[in-house]
């Protein structure tokens, strides 16, 4: 910095005497110099902390509503929503009420691999506004459903029904799709 200012007082030194003395004999005035503009900020020394740099908008990870996601090797579209019911099933033995009320949700499920893979509704989750968490009901399921668990053979697709019990007012968000119990997951926005 400093041989930065000293080399700009030089040359205007060298040019103010050039000046003086070509012209020795005659009478000069001298205008102020005009401001420099504003130097920009030196770069941080090595081994210092850099500024923060602006932070780019959180990407989500949330899919929007009716959008496919992809899980290992299952595909999942949220079809429908239904709205909250007390009670599923129209046999007595095995009707299910809820402590709080059901949320139906609709999904159809592909396998985009290429060997058979067990679907099971007890791996998903839902997760409401507040960002409360919420398991499948595997008993409530039993009504609304054909099968708890299903193999899925490559290309083909299934349409399940997922149940939740959740208090009375819960808005669900999103719901959290896997393909086994131990995968990433994928989201899906419900609304």
């Amino acid at each position: 910095m400093i041989l930065l200012c000293g080399g700009c007082f030089g040359i205007a030194g060298i040019a103010a005497n050039d000046s003086t003395t070509a012209g020795a004999d005659k009478t000069s005035t001298t205008r102020p110099a005009a401001p420099e503009p504003p130097a920009a900020a030196p770069p941080a020394p090595a081994g210092e902390p850099q500024p923060p740099k602006p932070a780019d908008p959180p990407k989500s990870d949330i899919a929007p509503a009716g959008s496919p996601v992809r899980d290992g090797k299952f595909e999942f579209v949220v079809t429908r929503v239904d709205p909250p019911v007390k009670t599923v099933g129209d046999n007595q033995f095995l009707s299910e009420t809820a402590q709080g009320q059901y949320i139906l949700v609709h999904v159809n499920v592909s396998n985009i691999g290429d060997a058979p893979r067990g679907y099971f509704g007890s791996n998903q989750t839902l997760y409401d506004d507040q960002g409360r968490k919420f398991t499948n009901d595997s008993m409530a399921e039993i009504n609304v459903n054909d099968h708890m668990s299903v193999d899925i053979n490559p290309g083909n697709k299934v349409s399940v029904t997922l149940v939740f019990d959740v208090p009375p007012g819960a808005v669900p968000a999103t719901l959290e799709l896997h393909d086994s119990m131990f995968s990433r997951g994928a989201k899906v926005a419900l609304r």
